[in-house]
């Protein structure tokens, strides 16, 4: 145990409190996730010739490809507008990621 002279005085601490805390923002955690794993995000690319959805987690549920968008001849510009739509959606589950879990406070995150 620290002393007071340490700097830390453990004398006034609750510990049934500080666990109380603790068990509580844990299940706020885990809310937060089971909150997010249900959540989809859409990402587009080309103007909407591709679009993409990413579930919370980051697994890619659907990719929608409109006809125009594809060109036999060049399947590169396809294969790059592919990954950018997944790259948007993929983007916008993290931004979400990061604005739920810096709620929950003592995380470091």
């Amino acid at each position: 145990m620290s002393s007071p002279a340490d700097g830390f005085d453990l004398n006034g601490l609750d510990m049934n409190g500080l666990l109380a805390q603790a068990q509580a923002m844990q299940a706020q955690l885990v809310q937060a996730q089971k909150d997010l794993a249900e959540s989809s995000f859409d990402g587009t690319a080309g103007g909407g010739l591709v679009n993409a959805v990413v579930s919370g987690s980051g697994e890619l549920q659907s990719l929608e490809i409109k006809p125009e968008a594809v060109d036999p001849e060049d399947t590169e510009t396809l294969a790059d507008l592919v990954v950018a739509a997944v790259r948007d959606a993929a983007s916008k589950a993290s931004a979400k990621q990061a604005s739920v879990m810096p709620q929950i406070p003592g995380l470091g995150m």
